[in-house]
């Protein structure tokens, strides 16, 4: 596996494999990788010819300094992980690297960024739509993948590659899950034992209400689900929330495309999941 730490290195060896034909599939990554992340390799390798993954912990998309600082950093073993999966290039830089000064980031994304996620981490997608240009920027992607798990971040990446016409398509990939149906995460080692027991309780939920599903009883099974978290030890729930799978806004019985979304504390760690309930059409389409 090529790894680079600066952008010159990583284009000029991107761009010889791109005169040669071969078609670049992008992974970015915050590190601290698991299978989840890795499953996004594996489908990159069988749509693309070449993978390059990222791995850069970015600062503006962190609302919370401590958050930033405790986030997992286990760089040998992501490496180790990586070339194991086979992954062909590896993108690692500074924060230096990636930011020069005081650089002024805006983007007009519209009421997506202040929905769900947004209420409750100001600012961070604006940091995410930061770091995901540069990236696309440097690495030029033909296909660029993503976790289903941050939903959210999907739908806002999406509407900046449509704003600013980036010529990269995106692929949203299943959420991977762990035997006892906990989402996979970075942040699940952050979890005593009894925690994790505890945050098994996102994706009961979640499975209750995809059993369950009734168009014309969302508010009640919305209600019965909140209860049925709030009603967890050591479970601070932020919100649970049925909507359309487009925008985020709250679904009807109407809605085609119905995504359950849910963002909770568990002792200190904040952990998010989702399902989708109802896909009449695909994500982009």
């Amino acid at each position: 596996m090529k790894i680079c730490t600066t952008r010159k290195s990583l284009q000029g060896y991107l761009e010889q494999l791109k005169q040669d034909g071969k078609t670049i599939g992008f992974v970015p990554t915050l590190g601290a990788l698991h299978q989840g992340h890795l499953s996004l390799i594996a489908l990159a390798q069988q749509n693309t010819d070449v993978v390059a993954c990222s791995i850069f912990v970015n600062p503006t998309q962190f609302n919370d300094p401590k958050d930033l600082e405790k986030y997992p950093r286990p760089i040998a073993s992501d490496i180790e992980k990586l070339e194991h999966a086979n992954c062909d290039v590896l993108f690692n830089p500074d924060v230096s690297e990636m930011y020069a000064g005081n650089e002024q980031w805006h983007l007009e994304i519209g009421e997506l960024e202040h929905l769900l996620e947004g209420k409750f981490r100001p600012g961070h997608y604006q940091g995410v739509t930061q770091v995901v240009y540069k990236l696309f920027d440097i690495v030029k992607p033909d296909i660029a993948f993503f976790g289903q798990k941050d939903y959210q971040q999907f739908l806002i990446i999406q509407k900046m590659v449509g704003l600013l016409h980036l010529p990269v398509k995106l692929m949203m990939c299943p959420i991977l899950r762990d035997a006892d149906g906990l989402a996979m995460s970075s942040r699940n080692i952050h979890l005593s034992a009894e925690e994790r027991q505890h945050a098994l309780i996102l994706s009961k939920a979640l499975n209750w209400l995809k059993q369950n599903f009734d168009r014309n009883q969302i508010p009640s099974l919305k209600n019965e689900c909140e209860a049925m978290i709030s009603a967890e030890p050591g479970v601070e729930l932020e919100y649970f929330e049925i909507t359309d799978g487009d925008n985020l806004h709250t679904a009807d019985s109407h809605t085609k495309k119905i995504v359950a979304l849910v963002a909770a504390k568990v002792g200190k760690t904040r952990l998010i999941d989702n399902v989708i309930i109802s896909w009449q059409l695909s994500v982009g389409s």
